[in-house]
C-alpha cells in the first residue's frame, strides 16, 4: 500500500509539474509572439497621364512602405514607417545629367514615423510617445479642420488629408475608459510642402499687377521662425470623451499656419515699357486654434462634424514697396493691405455622413467650408464631396461611378466662380493582398479656386497596391 501510495503521489507531482511547465511554456511563447519584430507594408504603383492631345505623363510614383513594430511585454513599443520611392520623371537637360543617377532615376527616402511609446509611464494611467509621429485629430473623412499639429503634405493635391510626421513628445492620460487628455509638444516648426508636377501652381495665388506693369522676373525670400525654444515650437491639448453613443473632443493648438503669407513685395522697374521684377518676402503667421469634433451612428448611418476657430496672434499685412519707381521721393512709397485681421477670427467646419447598404454599396457625403490654403472669412469657399461605390463578386470588384466634388467660391456669381471634379473608379482585388484600380479625374470650372486651375489637366490614373 505504501508503495502504491508513493507511486500515486509521484505520478500526481509529475503530472502537476508537466501542467505547470506547459502553462509556463504557453505564456513564454505568447510573450515571445508579442515581442517579436513585426514587419508589414505595401508596394504602390501610381501612374497618371493627361487626357490632352499630347498625352503627357503627369505622375510616376513607385513607393515601398515599410512598417516595423516591436512590443516588449506591456511596457513599451517601437514603431516606424519608412517610404522608399522612385518618384517623378527624369529631368535631363544635358549629357552631364546622365552621370548623375539621382537625375536619371530620381528616388528619395522618407521617414514618416519613428517613435517609442511607453505604457504606464510613472503612473498606470499615463502613456508617453517620443519621436517622429503622426498625431491625427478630427473625426471627418480625411478633411479635418482640427488636424493642425503635423504639417500638411500637399505633394499630391488629390491625396486629401495627407500630413507628414513631426518630432514630438505626446502623452495620453486616461481618466477612465471613456475619457482622456492628450498633450503634445513639437519643438521645431515645419511648414507644409507644396504640390509638385502638374499640380505645382494649384495653390499659388494669381498675381495681379498695376495697370501698365509687365512681369519680367519673380523671386521670393522665405523667412522661417527662429529655431529657438518657444519661437518655433507648437503645442496642443485635446480632451476626448465618449458619452451616450457620441465620440467627441475639445482641442486647442498654439502653432503656425503651415502656408506662408506674402508680407512684402518689392517692385523694381527694368525698362521703359513697364517691365518689372518683383521680389516677394514670405513669412509665417502664428495662430491659436480652438476645435470641437464629434462622431456618432444613428440607425446605421454614420455622422460626423468638426469646427475649428482660428485666432491670428497678430495682424498680417502685405506691403507693396514701389519706391524704385519714385527715386526722387524723400520717403519710401508703399501701399499696405490687411490680409488677416487679428480681431476677426475665422471658422472652418465640415459635416458629413456615410452608410453601408445591404446590397454591398456604400455612400459618403461631406460638406466643407474652408480648404487648407484659405484664410480669412471672406476667402473661405464651400466644397461638396460625394462618393458612391458598389462591390460585386464577394467584394472582389468595386465600382465607384460617382466620385468627386463641387466647389463654389462666390454664391452671388456662381457661374463664374465654381469648379467641378469628377473621379470615377474601378478597383479589382486580384488576391487578398493585391488591388488594381483604374480611375480618371475630370476638371471643369471658372474663377480663382483650387480645382479651377486644373481645367486643362484631365487625367487617367492606374494604381496597384500589394500589401504584406
Amino acid at each position: 500500500m505504501k508503495l502504491l501510495s508513493f507511486i500515486s503521489v509521484m505520478m500526481m507531482l509529475l503530472a502537476n509539474s508537466y501542467i505547470v511547465r506547459a502553462q509556463e511554456s504557453s505564456v513564454t511563447s505568447q510573450e515571445q509572439d508579442e515581442s517579436r519584430l513585426k514587419i508589414s507594408g505595401e508596394l504602390l504603383m501610381d501612374e497618371r497621364f493627361l487626357l490632352n492631345d499630347k498625352k503627357d505623363w503627369a505622375w510616376n510614383e513607385n513607393r515601398l512602405t515599410m512598417r516595423l513594430e516591436k512590443k516588449i511585454t506591456n511596457s513599451s513599443k517601437f514603431y516606424s514607417e519608412v517610404w522608399l520611392r522612385n518618384i517623378g520623371l527624369p529631368n535631363i537637360t544635358s549629357s552631364g545629367d546622365l552621370y548623375n543617377k539621382g537625375i536619371v532615376d530620381p528616388y528619395n527616402l522618407e521617414i514618416r514615423e519613428a517613435y517609442v511609446q511607453l505604457y504606464g509611464f510613472l503612473t498606470g494611467n499615463l502613456d508617453v510617445k517620443i519621436g517622429r509621429q503622426r498625431i491625427t485629430w478630427g473625426t471627418a473623412d480625411k478633411l479635418n479642420p482640427t488636424d493642425n499639429l503635423n504639417p500638411y503634405d500637399l505633394e499630391d493635391v488629390l491625396d486629401f488629408g495627407r500630413h507628414r510626421g513631426s518630432d514630438a513628445i505626446s502623452f495620453n492620460y486616461y481618466f477612465s475608459s471613456d475619457f482622456s487628455l492628450q498633450g503634445v509638444y513639437i519643438p521645431v516648426f515645419q511648414p507644409a510642402n507644396m504640390p509638385v508636377g502638374v499640380f505645382a501652381n494649384v495653390l499659388t495665388p494669381d498675381l495681379e499687377l498695376p495697370q501698365g506693369m509687365v512681369l519680367n522676373e519673380f523671386s521670393d525670400t522665405l523667412l522661417m521662425p527662429g529655431y529657438k525654444i518657444g519661437a518655433s515650437s507648437t503645442a496642443g491639448l485635446k480632451f476626448k470623451g465618449f458619452a451616450k453613443g457620441v465620440d467627441f473632443s475639445l482641442s486647442y493648438v498654439w502653432g503656425y499656419d503651415g502656408l506662408p503669407f506674402a508680407t512684402r513685395n518689392t517692385f523694381i522697374p527694368i525698362d521703359a515699357m513697364g517691365g518689372t521684377n518683383i521680389n516677394s518676402q514670405l513669412s509665417f503667421s502664428r495662430t491659436h486654434i480652438f476645435g470641437v469634433d464629434m462622431a456618432t451612428s444613428i440607425a446605421g448611418i454614420g455622422f460626423w462634424a468638426e469646427v475649428a476657430a482660428f485666432f491670428p496672434e497678430k495682424d498680417v499685412i502685405m506691403t507693396n514697396d514701389l519706391s524704385a519707381f519714385y527715386p526722387m521721393s524723400p520717403v519710401a512709397v508703399t501701399m499696405d493691405s490687411l490680409l488677416l485681421d487679428s480681431s476677426k477670427p475665422y471658422i472652418k467646419f465640415v459635416i458629413g455622413g456615410d452608410y453601408n447598404f445591404a446590397d454591398g454599396s456604400y455612400i459618403n457625403f461631406q460638406f466643407l467650408h474652408g480648404f487648407i490654403n484659405e484664410r480669412g472669412n471672406e476667402n473661405l469657399n464651400d466644397y461638396f464631396f460625394l462618393r458612391y461605390e458598389k462591390k460585386f463578386f464577394n467584394e472582389k470588384l468595386k465600382i465607384a461611378p460617382i466620385g468627386g466634388g463641387l466647389i463654389v467660391a462666390d454664391w452671388n456669381k456662381i457661374k463664374d466662380n465654381y469648379a467641378i471634379v469628377y473621379i470615377p473608379e474601378i478597383a479589382y482585388k486580384a488576391t487578398d493582398n493585391v488591388e488594381i484600380a483604374l480611375s480618371a479625374a475630370i476638371f471643369n470650372g471658372k474663377g480663382d479656386n483650387l480645382f479651377g486651375k486644373l481645367n486643362n489637366y484631365d487625367m487617367f490614373m492606374f494604381k496597384m497596391k500589394y500589401s504584406f
